[in-house]
């Protein structure tokens, strides 16, 4: 968590700057709104600005908005004046912190808009497969894929593997290419010079510049229109890049993750995506599985986001109701985690009893979740299993399904080919014949059952 601090640092603001950096902030200070949007646009990134409330908290908002630099923004001040306090949130500040600080109040904003409080929650196997694999590259410098379904968790899952990195210490910068319009995000990610075009009053250090030593996420890179594609593979492969009017490279040292809900390989064939970029990204890949396909997470996850916002609004933290539990494990989540996390959100806020009962867990549109019978559950895991099956498939010819299903069958026989024949509909020589074949390739074959009738 970076936080900006303008103005002067004496008494209680100090005090403030304290408590934020004992709850875990990287603090910088300037003392004027000038400086702090020179600092912004030189690349000193920043999650949060804290301002005293005495500067032209609009004249900032406004100056940064004309470089295109958003940042959240708290006003703080001594007493808690409520024509204070609307002022600055009419100004356009997020919060107002009166003066002097309290401790809980000032982690409390931090956590707020801070985006590293969302630590992994991995229970089910399909899960903990991938973050094995994440941990295992976490320290390299390999640029990785993150793919998967909106809101399974892509960018969670790029901050774990930034902490594991030895980057960590390094900035984590994030830039979601599908909210910025393409006609900004070259500047926004590649910086530009002053003059470089209309509006462009100073130097402006992009994104690859403020992530230097650190990790850059391209979240939605799919939407990344074609010629800036080709000036995003010329940066990885060089390892510099040119500002919008600049006139020499800048070198740059970072680490490349990339997100997408879309089939990059799909598009790269009908040619919305270079293929040669595909290859530069993909060096790894994370897929993450739809929380459908991950039932051992949902109650995990469902108890952390009641913690959370149970905290968050200052109620009892209640637990789930055995139906609740039921409900949440049965229900498909086509939202994914992001869904689940609004309806727990919805849930604390709705629940009044001992429990978080089933009553309280609501879809978007205010109906609850639908009563699941045991024929619904066990149909629905059947339906789980066939499809995270049949997606282990996808990508193979049908030459390599037919020996997975032949030597699946074979170990399932323990050995007998007569056995496995007959289950597979196939002559007991066609079958030797296959299982030669394989011998001959160097595919490992279930030797025949001893003591039995398996020639």
């Amino acid at each position: 968590m970076r936080l900006l601090v303008i103005g002067s640092l004496n008494g209680q603001l100090a005090s403030a700057v304290k408590m934020a950096m004992a709850a875990g902030a990287k603090v910088s200070h300037v003392e004027t709104i000038h400086a702090a949007t020179h600092a912004l646009r030189a690349g000193q990134g920043a999650d949060l600005l804290m301002i005293d409330y005495q500067l032209d908290i609009a004249a900032l908002i406004a100056a940064n908005e004309a470089e295109r630099i958003r940042v959240p923004v708290v006003a703080c001040g001594v007493g808690a004046d409520p024509r204070r306090a609307a002022d600055a949130i009419r100004a356009g500040a997020k919060e107002f912190i009166p003066l002097p600080p309290e401790a809980e109040l000032i982690a409390a904003v931090l956590a707020a808009v801070s985006d590293d409080n969302r630590p992994m929650v991995v229970r089910d196997p399909a899960m903990q497969s991938v973050m094995a694999l994440a941990d295992q590259v976490a320290a390299s410098d390999a640029s990785i894929l993150i793919t998967g379904e909106s809101g399974v968790g892509k960018e969670v899952v790029a901050r774990y593997v930034h902490q594991k990195s030895r980057r960590a210490a390094r900035p984590f910068i994030s830039v979601n290419c599908a909210a910025i319009p393409e006609n900004l995000l070259e500047s926004e990610l590649f910086g530009h010079e002053r003059g470089a075009f209309t509006g462009a009053v100073a130097r402006r250090i992009g994104k690859f510049e403020e992530a230097n030593g650190g990790t850059l996420l391209l979240d939605e890179i799919s939407e990344m229109d074609g010629r800036l594609q080709a000036k995003l593979l010329r940066a990885l492969q060089e390892r510099e890049i040119d500002r919008v009017g600049g006139a020499k490279p800048v070198k740059v040292d970072i680490r490349i993750l990339a997100t997408s809900n879309r089939d990059l390989a799909q598009a790269a064939r009908e040619g919305a995506f270079r293929e040669d970029l595909l290859y530069r990204l993909n060096v790894v890949n994370l897929r993450l599985p739809p929380l459908r396909e991950r039932p051992g997470d949902v109650a995990p996850m469902a108890e952390f986001f009641i913690r959370k916002y149970a905290a968050a609004n200052g109620v009892p933290e209640r637990p789930l109701s055995p139906e609740a539990r039921r409900r949440l494990a049965a229900h498909r989540w086509p939202g994914n985690v992001r869904e689940l996390e609004n309806a727990m959100h919805r849930a604390v806020l709705l629940s009044s009893g001992p429990e978080i009962d089933e009553a309280a867990i609501r879809l978007p549109d205010g109906q609850p979740l639908a009563a699941v019978d045991a024929y619904a559950r066990t149909a629905q895991a059947a339906s789980i299993a066939a499809e995270t099956a049949t997606r282990g498939y996808v990508g193979q010819t049908v030459a390599e399904m037919e020996q997975q299903l032949i030597l699946d069958t074979l170990s399932h026989c323990l050995g007998n080919r007569t056995h496995a024949a007959n289950i597979l509909g196939i002559s007991i020589r066609t079958l030797r014949n296959k299982l030669k074949e394989y011998a001959d390739t160097g595919v490992a074959v279930p030797p025949p059952q001893q003591g039995a009738n398996a020639a």
